[in-house]
C-alpha cells in the first residue's frame, strides 16, 4: 500500500493451504513473515513503512480510501527493507495473483463540514439522516493540526462527532504553538480517555507557547537514540498546580491504558485518579480498561501499529518511543473500540438526555 505522502507499506505472512488449494484466514494461522498465528486481519495491523524510519499512518484526506494490493507470492519471502522500486520489482517477480482492496473511514451518506467560527477550528462528521445526532468532541492530545479520520469513523457508527484543533494551524487565532481551546462551554455526558495524564497540557508549553526544553532532565533516551517521556509525567515529577482538577468530575470516565506505554505513566496516572475520585466519593464515575502488551498509540481496529516516529512538536529530529508489543497492541486495538462505542452510546443515548 501507497500512503498518501508516497511511501510504500508492507506486510508478509507465511499460509500453507489445505489439500484444497485454500486458506481460510479464520481458521489457517500465518506461520511467519511480518506476524505468526490466526489472525484474520494481520495484514492491516502488521503493515510497516520499508523506506523510512520514523513514519506513522495516518489518513489525511478522509473523503479518498485507502487503496491496498493484496498479493499472492511464489514461495514464502521476508518483509523487504529495500527501495520502493525495488521491492515492487522483487513482488512482480514472485506474483501469482493479485487484488486491489478500498478500505474507508467514512461511510456513505456521512456528512464532513468545516468549522472556523468563533476561534473554534475543527471539523463536524454527520451521519446519514436528518438527525439529531448524540454528538462526540475528539481530541488529539499533543498531535498537531487536524486529524479526522478517529471523528469521520465514528459518524459512521451513528454519532456526531466534531474533531478539533487546539494548536499548530494556520487557522488558529495567536501563536502557531500556543494551546487555544476557545471558551469552556461543553458539558459532556461522558468521557473516553486513551492513555492520558492527570496533568494539565500547558505543562508541556512555555507562556510563549514553546516548548519547555529543561524538562528533558526527565526524558529517557535508548541505545538507538529514541526518547520515552513515561517519566514526564508521573506523579511525583509533576507540580500540584499542573494536576487536573479530577474530583471535580460529574460524569462517567472511560480511561483505556496500554501497560506497556512508554511515553505516558498511564498506569501510574490510573491510579492516582482512581484514588482522588475515591477520596471525593466518585468511584461509580470510574472504568478502567487495561491491556498487557499494549503502548500509547491506542487507535481504531487494524490501524498499523507504531512503536516508534518522529516528534512534529520538536525543532530537532527527535524520535519518540510509543511503547507496545505488536500482536498485544493490536489485540487490545480490536478489544478497546466496541467497548468504546458501547461506552459512547450507554451515555449518550440515555433516556434523560435533553
Amino acid at each position: 500500500m501507497t500512503c498518501e505522502d508516497g511511501h510504500l507499506w508492507q506486510s508478509v505472512s507465511h499460509y500453507q493451504t489445505d489439500d484444497d488449494g485454500v486458506i481460510d484466514l479464520t481458521k489457517h494461522p500465518s506461520v511467519g513473515g511480518s506476524y505468526v498465528g490466526c489472525e484474520p486481519m494481520g495484514l492491516f495491523w502488521s503493515l510497516q513503512p520499508g523506506e523510512k524510519e520514523g513514519l506513522r499512518l495516518r489518513k489525511k484526506d478522509v473523503e479518498t480510501p485507502y487503496t491496498v494490493d493484496v498479493s499472492v507470492l511464489e514461495g514464502h519471502i521476508s518483509p523487504l527493507n529495500s527501495s520502493k522500486d525495488e521491492q515492487i520489482r522483487r513482488k512482480h517477480e514472485c506474483e501469482l495473483a493479485t487484488v486491489s482492496l478500498h478500505r474507508w473511514y467514512m461511510a456513505p451518506g456521512v456528512r464532513r463540514i468545516e468549522i472556523r467560527q468563533n476561534r473554534v477550528v475543527g471539523t463536524l462528521f454527520l451521519p446519514p439522516g436528518p438527525g439529531p445526532f448524540p454528538a462526540v468532541v475528539d481530541l488529539w492530545g499533543l498531535a498537531q493540526g487536524l486529524i479526522e479520520y478517529r471523528a469521520a469513523l465514528i459518524a459512521s457508527h451513528g454519532l456526531a462527532c466534531m474533531t478539533l484543533s487546539y494548536f499548530d494551524h494556520k487557522d488558529l487565532p495567536g501563536p502557531r504553538k500556543r494551546i487555544n481551546v476557545g471558551d469552556s462551554y461543553l458539558k459532556p455526558r461522558c468521557v473516553v480517555c486513551i492513555n492520558g495524564t492527570f496533568c494539565s497540557i500547558n505543562k508541556f508549553f512555555g507562556e510563549d507557547g514553546e516548548n519547555i526544553n529543561e524538562e528533558q532532565k526527565h526524558w529517557n533516551i535508548n541505545d538507538q537514540g529514541c526518547v520515552s517521556f513515561r517519566d514526564f509525567c508521573l506523579p511525583s515529577t509533576v507540580p500540584p498546580e499542573n494536576f487536573v482538577q479530577i474530583e471535580k468530575l460529574h460524569c462517567p470516565l472511560l480511561f483505556v491504558i496500554g501497560e506497556d506505554d512508554l511515553c505516558c505513566p498511564t498506569v501510574e496516572n490510573a491510579d492516582e485518579i482512581e484514588r482522588r475520585l475515591h477520596a471525593a466519593g466518585k468511584s461509580h464515575l470510574f472504568t478502567r480498561v487495561s491491556y498487557p502488551g499494549a503502548g500509547h498509540l491506542i487507535e481504531p481496529p487494524y490501524t498499523p501499529t507504531c512503536h516508534t516516529s518522529t516528534w512534529a512538536s520538536q525543532p530537532t529530529h527527535t524520535i519518540i518511543q510509543w511503547g507496545g508489543n505488536l500482536q498485544q497492541h493490536a489485540a487490545a486495538q480490536k478489544d478497546s473500540w466496541p467497548r468504546i462505542l458501547t461506552f459512547l452510546e450507554s451515555n449518550l443515548r440515555r433516556e434523560d438526555t435533553p
